[in-house]
């Protein structure tokens, strides 16, 4: 598992960032063995495949120091993990309705002293408090996503971009991002990593403004 990938779209990663992604991979071996949190094949490519993939989307735009950040069906904890130790000065919380993957993505939190990220274990409706951004790995077909977040976004932006959806997801999304068209973004992973694996990789972004009462 080769981690210096990562500093090559990442360079200015401090010592500290650094120690963090290198840890990464033993610490997904081992809790892998016990929790089945990402595919077996996956382990063995996890910092192309799962680190950088969550990672790109700090290719595409900064979240601002104090800004907050929700990753809904984190699940192993991407992509939330690699952008709280990317984005070390924002707020991550991650969501998952299975309590066995947060309790790795609480181990591993733990064991890089990620002091910005806190997990809840329920689901994204039932979470009470608005955020800046919602991020996920292809949880959803995106109209099925935008009802469970639309919610959960502040409607104050203070980013470049609006507030809204930065989705990670492949293939084909024309279907899907139809009812959006007019606002939606859909940007090639592969133009900026130009890897076979992100061939099909898309990022969507997608602004919200959460209704009114």
């Amino acid at each position: 598992m080769n981690h210096s990938l990562i500093y090559q779209y990442f360079p200015e990663l401090s010592d500290l960032q650094q120690n963090q992604v290198e840890q990464l991979a033993l610490l997904y071996s081992d809790w892998n063995e016990k929790i089945n949190v990402v595919s077996r094949k996956d382990v063995e490519e996890l910092y192309e495949r799962h680190v950088l993939h969550s990672m790109s989307i700090g290719l595409y735009t900064d979240f601002l120091p104090g800004s907050s950040v929700v990753d809904v069906g984190t699940g192993g904890g991407f992509p939330g993990i690699p952008l709280a130790i990317l984005f070390p000065e924002v707020q991550f919380t991650l969501v998952d309705s299975i309590g066995k993957k947060l309790k790795v993505v609480n181990e591993v939190v733990e064991a890089l002293s990620l002091k910005n990220i806190r997990t809840i274990n329920d689901r994204i409706e039932q979470v009470p408090e608005t955020f800046d951004f919602v991020v996920s790995r292809a949880v959803a077909a995106m109209p099925t996503f935008v009802r469970w977040v639309s919610q959960r976004v502040k409607t104050e932006s203070k980013h470049a971009y609006a507030n809204g959806i930065w989705y990670l997801k492949g293939g084909d999304l024309a279907e899907e991002l139809a009812p959006y068209k007019k606002k939606v973004k859909v940007y090639s992973l592969h133009e900026r990593i130009p890897l076979p694996f992100f061939e099909t990789k898309k990022l969507v972004y997608l602004p919200i403004q959460p209704k009114k009462g």
